[in-house]
């Protein structure tokens, strides 16, 4: 087993958005977005943007849309706080 910091986040996102997607009468994007968001250290909600920013690897396809979500509310918010944020888009990345 490789030692790439971004499994145990993967791991955990994983079980948040099967958690979510297991709940027939919510949106499961939504609701895993809105839980990273909330409940997740800011350093680790970057690295899973990052993570998805390379591809994603290993992500489900709810938590890659979930992630990619709060990646785009972390840009929106950036962008109207006037804060760079690499790899979350603009002329860097």
């Amino acid at each position: 087993m490789s030692h790439n910091p971004s499994e145990k986040l993967v791991k955990m996102a994983n079980q948040i958005g099967q958690f979510f997607a297991s709940q027939k009468h919510i949106d499961s994007v939504a609701a895993t977005a809105e839980h990273l968001s909330k409940f997740w250290d800011p350093r680790m909600r970057k690295a899973i943007c990052e993570h998805v920013s390379h591809g994603g690897e290993g992500l489900d396809p709810v938590t890659l849309d979930a992630v990619k979500t709060l990646a785009k509310h972390a840009q929106l918010k950036a962008a109207h706080t006037g804060e760079v944020r690499p790899g979350q888009g603009g002329a860097d990345g």
